[in-house]
């Protein structure tokens, strides 16, 4: 009789631990797990073709708004150079107004600093002829004074009368009033650019020695009174009553006198005839 052979199955020797087993895997999950990692790997390309293109994008926007901001730098440097190169075109043609002001300025001072050492040097001339002549001049008008103070003792008016020195001179009296023609009158005024009639009157008496009153009123009869039909140059004429007179003026001959005569005019040369006088007095 045959024996029957049985077949003997080898078994590792560890084949009856369980945790040395490897556990069957199932085909759904694998395929489970390969889809999971194929999801994976998509979402990391997808991410990472979506950075790629996001990071090209940034790239070319960062490059255009660089250029727009070169752009617009070069044109704000632009306009800063040609405000620079204005302000300094306006500046130099500032300064040169200003230095043709300053000049113009200078000019006017040295002109009228000019004008008054003229104006001073016709009048220290006018004065220097006239005292020349003061000698001249005496002698030949003190027989004439001498004469109309005797006539004048038999006169019913009243007078007051004032000696002149010597060396008292007519023509000084007479440079010195010319040489203030065109002066300004002023109520008040005494010199020396500016005058009222008395006072301009009591300063021409001065320079030949002559103390005379300072008003109108006293001057008209500070002297010898004098009929306007014997009047010579030198007499001081007057407006109004004696002693009360509102005017007084000096005769320079030819028909004419010299006076302080008013806002309008100033000092002038006038004719008698235009504005006859009440009386006049002498003086010199």
């Amino acid at each position: 009789m045959r024996e029957s052979l049985v077949p003997v199955v080898l078994m590792s020797h560890t084949a009856h631990i369980r945790s040395h087993r490897k556990p069957r895997r199932n085909a759904s999950t694998l395929a489970m797990r390969a889809g999971v990692a194929g999801g994976v790997l998509s979402t990391l390309a997808v991410a990472g073709a979506s950075g790629a293109a996001n990071a090209a994008e940034s790239t070319t926007t960062q490059t255009l708004d660089l250029s727009a901001l070169t752009a617009d730098l070069a044109a704000q440097v632009a306009q800063s150079a040609d405000a620079t190169q204005q302000a300094a075109a306006n500046y130099e043609l500032q300064a040169e107004r200003d230095a043709a002001a300053a000049q113009a300025a200078q000019q006017a001072k040295v002109d009228l600093a000019d004008a008054k050492a003229k104006a001073a040097a016709k009048k220290k001339a006018a004065n220097e002829a006239a005292r020349k002549a003061a000698a001249e001049e005496a002698a030949s008008r003190s027989s004439e004074r001498t004469t109309l103070s005797a006539s004048a003792s038999t006169s019913t008016s009243t007078t007051s009368t004032v000696s002149a020195p010597a060396s008292g001179s007519v023509a000084t009296v007479i440079a010195f009033l010319k040489a203030q023609v065109g002066d300004a009158y002023v109520m008040g005024g005494t010199g020396p650019n500016s005058w009222d009639c008395s006072g301009l009157v009591q300063a021409a008496f001065k320079q030949a020695g002559v103390d005379l009153p300072r008003v109108s009123g006293d001057q008209s009869v500070a002297g010898t009174p004098v009929s306007l039909s014997n009047l010579a140059v030198g007499d001081i004429l007057y407006w109004g009553s004696a002693g009360s007179a509102y005017h007084v003026g000096v005769y320079i001959g030819d028909g004419q006198y010299l006076d302080a005569a008013n806002p309008s005019k100033g000092v002038v040369i006038q004719d008698l005839s235009g504005y006859p006088a009440s009386g006049a007095v002498r003086v010199l």
